[in-house]
């Protein structure tokens, strides 16, 4: 079968109404960090977060309309195990996360060991790609970055999902991150990616019109679908986040922390992933399905 008679389209990632209702269980070293933050015994070794990313795409993925993996810890494991649901598209994560300056990610480029025609035979329907974003670093290396992964998404006729992810200036202490998301957007809203996953501006905190006004902000820059995620926003306002956000014109949410995070540690995980995670993930798919039906 030749990629190139149907390539995928966001059809294949989304609910049935339009929204998209995505986990994100594609954190590396940052889930190391957090397990070794919940009184896990340190070293985190490779195979508990391998366990629980698997149990994670197991458990949530009936309740998803997709859901990113990276090939380090559970790409393989999910699809020889057939962990996600039918009804789910998968996600491959394809940056290589450079750690520097005590940070684990502070360089990203692209995963060349990630082959895009490969992926799509493991089943995917769709590639991601981290871009950090820095004012006082060149737009032109990142537009060249995002350029080459869209065409390699393309090649093989999967979706394309950028991420641009803003970081203070290497120089210097000036950073205004509400507008650096927004600078982010003009520079990047317009690659020819097939979604944005942005930032949600003012990490979801706020009353409503000052939130709504600054997703309307973000969403002038878009020349394509966007999603919000989860990093930085409270569990406990994220529903609210993306509603407010879906009002300004994004289409959903691709997310992990605001579902699982609380589970990371406990004793039973697979239980409080049932217990806690799913509720959760319903909910927000909700909170999708009700956004998308009021356009």
């Amino acid at each position: 079968m030749s990629s190139h008679n149907n390539p995928y389209t966001l059809k294949d990632i989304s609910r049935p109404g339009g929204g998209f209702a995505m986990l994100a269980v594609d954190q590396r070293e940052a889930m190391r960090l957090m397990f070794a933050a919940s009184g896990a015994p340190v070293p985190v070794a490779d195979s508990v977060l391998t366990d629980f990313k698997v149990a994670a795409a197991r458990i949530l993925s009936p309740y998803a309309s997709a859901v990113l993996a990276d090939k380090q810890f559970c790409l393989d494991q999910i699809v020889s195990q057939g962990a996600l649901a039918a009804s789910c598209g998968l996600i491959v994560a394809a940056d290589h996360f450079v750690p520097g300056n005590g940070m684990p990610v502070d360089s990203v480029e692209i995963d060349k060991a990630v082959d895009p025609h490969h992926a799509r035979q493991m089943g995917a329907k769709a590639m991601k790609l981290l871009v950090l974003w820095r004012a006082d670093e060149p737009a032109q290396a990142r537009l060249a970055m995002v350029a080459e992964f869209v065409e390699r998404c393309r090649s093989a006729g999967l979706v394309s999902i950028i991420e641009p992810v803003v970081r203070p200036p290497r120089r210097g202490w000036e950073f205004d991150r509400e507008s650096a998301i927004v600078a982010a957007a003009a520079e990047l809203g317009g690659t020819g990616a097939d979604l944005y996953k942005a930032e949600m501006p003012l990490g979801g905190k706020g009353d409503e019109q000052t939130l709504l006004a600054a997703c309307q902000k973000l969403n002038d820059q878009m020349n394509m679908p966007w999603v919000i995620l989860s990093s930085g926003v409270d569990a406990d306002i994220f529903g609210r986040a993306v509603r407010i956000a879906m009002k300004a014109g994004a289409s959903g949410f691709l997310a992990g922390r605001a579902v699982w995070a609380s589970v990371i540690g406990a004793q039973d995980p697979q239980t409080m992933l049932r217990d806690v995670s799913v509720p959760r993930l319903q909910r927000l798919a909700e909170i999708v399905d009700e956004g998308m039906a009021q356009r």
